[in-house]
């Protein structure tokens, strides 16, 4: 134990042994089974043998983490929330203009409906509570929106609002290439971008440009 220069006491965090990372494990691989229920035309009407099975863990382990499956598949989008935030957070993080890293997660996002299919399918079957979530691009866009207009970028009254009605059009489009598989994704999310920057009072021009600017890949995970 050592002490900090306020006086206080540091301890130091105990190293996971076998017995924590097999729990972690198992927790890991019951939250992924359930995400995969999630995507699957959002299923949750699944036994928790169903579940444990799809897991590859004991049945006796599933209460070992959960207490039912309401707060497993609570537990299962919000990690799908989280995942959505790091992923954006790592391509646009280094970004400088808050109007272009506001386009580019709107862009990302419509695009993991080829790129990322079950966190897009989960993003829309969580439906209206994306878009207060603490967790993912509610809170990112909240961000960047309030940036952008601090700096004159973009004409915004409300962030909390504008971030609404950006979530919502974003459920739209990720629900809309979901089932027209034929729809380029990139055109469409694009084309949402530059609609979206028009409504935040950006010029034709100026919008077409930023929503048209090249795009990183997203990695995979």
């Amino acid at each position: 134990m050592s002490i900090d220069r306020q006086g206080r006491a540091n301890t130091p965090s105990r190293t996971p042994n076998r017995v924590d990372r097999r729990k972690a494990r198992t927790r890991a691989a019951l939250i992924a089974a359930a995400q995969r229920f999630l995507a699957d035309q959002g299923r949750t009407d699944v036994s928790i043998q169903e579940i444990t099975e799809a897991a590859d863990v004991g049945f006796g382990s599933f209460y070992n983490h959960f207490t039912s499956k309401d707060e497993l598949f609570d537990a299962a989008v919000a990690r799908t929330l989280e995942e959505h935030g790091a992923l954006l957070e790592s391509v646009v993080g280094d970004l400088k203009d808050p109007a272009e890293i506001f386009a580019a997660s709107v862009r990302l996002t419509g695009r993991l409906q080829r790129t990322h299919t079950q966190m897009a399918r989960i993003l829309v079957r969580t439906g209206m509570p994306y878009l207060t979530s603490e967790s993912g691009l509610a809170p990112q866009a909240m961000r960047d929106l309030r940036a952008a207009a601090d700096t004159g970028r973009l004409d915004i009254d409300d962030p909390r609002t504008s971030v609404s009605m950006v979530g919502g059009a974003l459920l739209g489009v990720l629900h809309l290439l979901e089932t027209r598989p034929d729809l380029d994704a990139a055109q469409v999310s694009d084309q949402l971008a530059f609609r979206l920057l028009r409504m935040f009072g950006m010029t034709r021009a100026e919008a077409q440009e930023i929503a048209t600017r090249p795009l990183p890949s997203l990695p995979r995970t």
